[in-house]
Parts: C-alpha cells; sequence; structure tokens
C-alpha cells in the first residue's frame, strides 16, 4: 500500500513535469463558486483569484476559472456544480491540475438540509476529476472565513467547523494535497478585503491567488524520504491532522506523533511541538504546506523537568537517524514554554529558531504563583523532585535563567503574548526574558495581543509567525516575504 502510493504520488509529479517538457503550460482548472467566479470584483476577468494566480504564475501555465455563483457540492442543492456548464467544461479542459473550492453556499438552511449527502457529492466530484485522462493533481481549498451576521442565509459557523473539518477529512481519506485558506485572513473584518463580508474585494483575491501560487511553485526535496517506512513497526496508529497524514508511534517507551507534509522541503526542516497537541494548529498547518514536518512527544505533567529533557533527547536522536534537519524549531505554548527553553538550554546549538506563545518563564509565577492548582503544585514538585516548595522556590535553572546561554547561540526568538494574561502575567515571564535578552544583544521579537488575556493563543493569520520560522530556517517562501515584520 505505502509502495503504491509514493508511486501514485511520483505519477502526479512526472505528469505534470511531462506536460511542460513536451512544450505547453500546464493547465490549471479553478472550480469554484462565486468567489472563485470573482462575484463583486471590478473587472473581474483580470482581478479574481484564478485571474491573479495566471499573472503570478506566468506562460509555463494556463489558468482557467470554472467558477460559478451559488454552486453547491451538494448534489441536492439549490444550484449542483455537477449540473452547471462551468463544471462540464472544466471537464473539457482535461487539466493537469485541479483546485477545488466549494462548500460556502452548502452552508444555506436549504442546502445544509441535505447535509448527510455532502461528503458524499464530494467525493464525487473528486472521483470525477481523478478519472480524467489527464490524470490531474487534485487540490482542495479549505473555504476562505465568512463574516456574516449568523441571521444570514449563509452560516459562518457551519462553515468554520463542519463545512472546513469535512473538506479536511476527505484530502486526508483520499490522500490530497490541502491548502488552509480559512486562517488566510484575519479573525477582524477588514473592508478594503471583504466588502460585503462574504466575497474577497480584488486585494483579497490577490492575497488567496498568491499564496496557491506561491504553494504551487514550491520546490520540494527531490529525494524525499517516507517517514512511514523510517519508523516501520513502531508506529501504532494513523490520524488526520487537518487533512495531513499524521501517525503516532513509540520511542522506546515514549509516546510520539508525526505528521508529514505532502512534499517535505529541502534540507528536511521540522518543528517539535511542546504540550496542547492540536491546540490553535495554523501555524502547523501553514508549516505542513511549506513541507515541514511537524512532531510532538508527550511529555504531560513533567514541567520542563530534567525527565522532559531526557525525553526530548530521545526524540531528538530518533528524528535525526531518520534523516531531519540537525536544526529543529520550537514552539511552546503556555507551560510548553518550560520545557522549550529547558531543552535549548541544553542543546542550543541543535536549535533553529523558538516561537513560544504566553509562554511559562518562570515556574515561580506559575504553577506555584496565584493562579497555580494545588494539584499542578504537586505534580511540579514531584518532576523534579523538590522536597517542598521553599526548595522549587530557590530553583535557578527556569527558562528566565538561560538568557546568557541562548544569547551567545544566537537563537531567533519570537514571543506571541496577551497583554491582559492573568494565568502566565507578561510582567513576571517574557517581559523579564526580553529585557534580559536585549541587554545581551540577543535577537528577540515580541508581538503583543492587546485587551487579550492568556487565550486565544497564537494569531488568527499566523503569517508573521511563519514568516518569522522560515526567515530563521533558512527557507524561501515568496507569499510570506512581503508579511509584514513581527512587531
Amino acid at each position: 500500500m505505502k509502495k503504491t502510493y509514493l508511486f501514485l504520488i511520483s505519477l502526479f509529479f512526472v505528469l505534470n513535469i511531462s506536460a511542460q517538457a513536451i512544450g505547453r503550460p500546464l493547465r490549471i482548472a479553478c472550480v469554484g463558486n462565486s468567489i472563485t467566479y470573482g462575484s463583486g470584483i471590478q473587472n473581474r476577468e483580470k482581478n479574481s483569484y484564478p485571474a491573479q494566480l495566471q499573472t503570478y504564475l506566468g506562460d509555463d501555465y494556463l489558468v482557467a476559472n470554472f467558477g460559478c455563483s451559488g454552486a453547491t457540492a451538494n448534489s441536492k442543492g439549490d444550484r449542483p456544480y455537477i449540473l452547471t456548464t462551468q463544471h462540464k467544461e472544466s471537464i473539457d479542459f482535461l487539466p493537469d491540475i485541479v483546485l477545488i473550492k466549494l462548500g460556502t453556499n452548502d452552508s444555506k438552511p436549504q442546502n445544509w438540509h441535505y447535509k448527510d449527502n455532502l461528503k458524499r457529492d464530494y467525493q464525487a466530484l473528486i472521483d470525477e476529476y481523478r478519472q480524467l485522462s489527464s490524470h490531474p493533481r487534485i487540490i482542495l481549498l479549505t473555504p476562505v472565513r465568512c463574516y456574516l451576521d449568523p441571521e444570514a442565509n449563509i452560516k459562518a459557523n457551519i462553515i468554520a467547523g463542519e463545512i472546513r473539518e469535512m473538506i479536511e477529512q476527505l484530502a486526508w481519506e483520499n490522500k490530497l494535497e490541502i491548502i488552509n485558506l480559512y486562517n488566510l485572513f484575519d479573525q477582524e473584518w477588514q473592508q478594503q478585503l471583504f466588502p460585503d463580508r462574504l466575497h474577497p474585494s480584488g486585494i483579497g483575491a490577490g492575497v488567496m491567488a498568491k499564496k496557491i501560487g506561491s504553494y504551487l511553485t514550491r520546490e520540494p526535496e527531490k529525494q524525499g524520504h517516507d517517514i512511514t517506512t523510517q519508523l516501520d513497526e513502531d508506529i501504532t496508529g494513523t490520524f488526520n491532522f487537518h487533512g495531513h497524514q499524521g501517525f503516532a508511534f513509540n520511542n522506546g517507551e515514549d509516546k510520539c506523533l508525526i505528521v508529514k507534509p505532502h512534499s517535505e522541503a529541502k534540507g528536511r526542516p521540522w518543528i517539535i511541538r511542546a504540550r496542547f497537541w492540536g491546540h490553535e494548529p495554523q501555524t502547523d498547518i501553514a508549516l505542513l504546506e511549506q513541507g515541514f514536518h511537524v512532531v510532538y512527544c508527550d511529555v504531560t505533567d513533567l514541567y520542563g523537568s530534567p525527565r522532559a529533557v531526557e525525553r526530548w533527547n530521545r526524540l531528538y536522536k530518533r528524528m535525526r537517524k531518520c534523516g531531519f534537519n540537525h536544526k529543529v524549531v520550537l514552539e511552546g505554548m503556555s507551560r510548553g514554554g518550560l520545557i522549550v527553553y529547558n531543552w535549548a538550554a541544553k542543546n542550543p546549538g541543535k536549535v533553529a529558531c523558538i516561537y513560544a506563545d504566553a509562554p511559562v518563564m518562570d515556574f515561580k509565577s506559575w504553577p506555584l504563583g496565584k493562579e497555580g492548582t494545588e494539584t499542578d503544585k504537586c505534580q511540579l514538585l514531584e518532576a523534579y523532585g523538590f522536597r517542598n516548595i521553599d526548595e522549587a522556590m530557590k530553583w535557578k535553572q527556569n527558562p528566565l535563567d538561560h538568557a546568557r546561554k541562548l544569547a551567545k547561540a544566537g537563537i531567533p526568538i519570537l514571543h506571541v503574548v496577551g497583554d491582559d494574561d492573568q494565568v502566565v502575567p507578561v510582567k513576571e515571564n517574557t517581559e523579564v526574558f526580553e529585557k534580559r535578552m536585549k541587554l545581551l544583544e540577543a535577537p528577540i521579537t515580541v508581538i503583543h495581543k492587546p485587551r487579550v488575556g492568556h487565550h486565544p493563543h497564537s494569531l488568527s493569520n499566523p503569517a508573521p509567525i511563519v514568516r518569522f520560522i522560515l526567515k530563521a530556517t533558512g527557507n524561501d517562501a515568496p507569499f510570506y516575504d512581503n508579511v509584514p515584520a513581527e512587531k
């Protein structure tokens, strides 16, 4: 089965390369609804997302717009895409690449009434394109955000939750590529991007086109590795990570997870996610699109203790044996900051960069501070082997205490914090660390979120975070080049 999957992936790329080799451009069919069509966009023939994608990609590609306003993926919807002229034309086009972006209109009450048919009908559409003689590379696009009020006919909550999740499930089941457009735009409505709160403007369509074009032109590692073969019998299960292939595996007695990109980037970059797996995953999803592997090793209730560091040491050794880059990106949310920084302090030469989100930088602040529970306090004492809290309060190897060592290593660091965080107060954690790093003239950037507490973590649009990580790891990604610098 693994060999068959690898053969099909290779076949898609060979066929696409062959199209250019015989002197004709790659044909891209943009399948979708009014957002693809360019409804409401002035001079849509030049400013819809497919038209701007054509401009971005150039003469080596031929991009055709097969969007139909009001179209549904559901065959029982009020305007099924399979019954439209655009659908027939997209089939006759014999594309090399198919971009499918449907689902928004399926959220309307009259269409959602037939929601039980939606996944089946979406699958049938995928199968129809798969059976074309051109053997196209099929890429699913998640819906973009909808900013309409709840009483509107198109339901933003259904799009964000159930429809998006269904598309991710289809990508996973079919082992298809998927591009996350939902987190492409900020959570707060911006009129210049979505004038009517549903359809992107020419500017918004341009953002979509650049994201898709950057993805299509990314040059993957030519001799990628199959992590499933490398981990082999240690794999204990599979799972869907927002449309990407995930695997649970044992590293000795340690429970670990790994998600692989559809095609890995050169140098085999990777990121270790600390704690709270799957929470606010938009940065991880974006890095998967850029060819990173996302890895997790369970260190629950160890609070960055030496036992947790040893567990990560074993993970790092295993991943290096599998051929991953010798420098890894570290991502730590909340208490995950403890393991991220304590491991980095022991392994500074192995760290590409650190992205920490509302991180605990001193366990005297949390869990030993006022917001920590008695359970967390007891577990911390046990994890470190402290006899009592007084002994813990004298500990001098919290993340704050590693500033000089990390500064000497020159590790790029990014923190994202909510200024009103009462659980992990910024003044007791990030602010202290930032001052120490700046006194040492070390690279650190802090993105502040005004009027935000400990939650939500991350950024609704993770572009600044992704830009930071790509820059730190030396990965080229045109889409993120013009993202505003971190503040």
